[in-house]
């Protein structure tokens, strides 16, 4: 089944290169979107694809990168769009 979640993730996340680690974990399980940095500190994540693949992506924003000091993750499930054709950092 095809998912769709936004995550919001708190804590020591920017940078750490919290970004980029999500990046390069999310190409390497196949599942599309984007990563961001927000003015607030936290970061912003949209996931699609596989739920298996997506709850992955989950659990590693949770345990984020070693640098990483991650406080709280909310995640918020959305209609799934299939709008991404990979995975990118937004600026």
């Amino acid at each position: 089944m095809m998912v769709r979640v936004r995550v919001l993730v708190s804590g020591r996340v920017q940078g750490v290169g919290f970004r980029w680690a999500v990046e390069d974990e999310a190409q390497a399980k196949g599942v599309t979107g984007w990563v961001r940095n927000l003015p607030d500190g936290r970061v912003e994540a949209v996931f699609e694809g596989e739920d298996e693949q997506v709850q992955q992506m989950v659990g590693f924003c949770r345990r984020g990168p070693a640098a990483a000091r991650v406080e709280d993750v909310q995640v918020v499930r959305e209609a799934y769009s299939g709008e991404f054709d990979g995975f990118s950092i937004l600026r």
